[in-house]
């Protein structure tokens, strides 16, 4: 009986992705990351990414993507005497980053609107980072940067033929540095191309 249940499962769920709206495409654009953290001043960074994503249904659909990014921020110390000589400090990841969106889009085939959320998960395969000795030795461990990261992502879109461009605003569900709270969150703006 578990036999006859999974193989009708599994024809049912072949016919639905065979009849539903597939595409396949190259994106790229900018963002503008920072970490934000309570111990010091932030400020942004401006970062790139490139990849590829995949769009399955119409008006109700599941988009994930596949891209590499620069991401990171900036941050200012202040002096821990009182003075008000200041350090600043920058940290930059390349990462690869796999998001999962849920959208409903809006309108006709060859131009519609979309809104899209759905998790990101996040891997760092480089870190650049300029601390200076003061830095590195008034606070402990804050460069120290976890991996592997998860956030979110929501925003808005728009198809126009085969182009398609998004606005979205990504946060940090876990830290990048736990003993400073550190949370990465960034807005991105990119423009992609379906080639399928």
């Amino acid at each position: 009986m578990k036999k006859y249940l999974l193989s009708a499962a599994l024809l049912i769920a072949v016919s639905i992705s065979a009849k539903a709206q597939f595409s396949l495409g190259v994106k790229g654009g900018v963002n503008f990351s920072k970490i934000n953290t309570s111990a010091v001043g932030e400020s942004s960074v401006t970062g790139y990414q490139a990849g590829l994503f995949a769009r399955v249904g119409s008006g109700l659909y599941l988009q994930p993507e596949l891209y590499l990014a620069s991401k990171g921020g900036k941050f200012d110390f202040q002096a821990t005497d009182g003075t008000t000589v200041t350090t600043e400090g920058k940290v930059k990841f390349t990462t690869l980053n796999v998001p999962l969106l849920l959208g409903k889009s809006f309108g006709a085939k060859n131009l519609n609107f979309r809104l899209m959320a759905g998790p990101v998960y996040s891997y760092a395969l480089d870190k650049n980072q300029n601390f200076s000795d003061n830095v590195n030795g008034a606070y402990q461990d804050f460069g120290s940067y976890n991996k592997s990261t998860l956030g979110f992502q929501a925003g808005a879109g728009v198809d126009i033929g085969a182009i398609t461009a998004d606005l979205r605003y990504e946060g940090g569900l876990s830290k990048v540095n736990s003993s400073y709270g550190q949370r990465q969150n960034l807005w991105a703006l990119s423009v992609g191309f379906k080639i399928l």
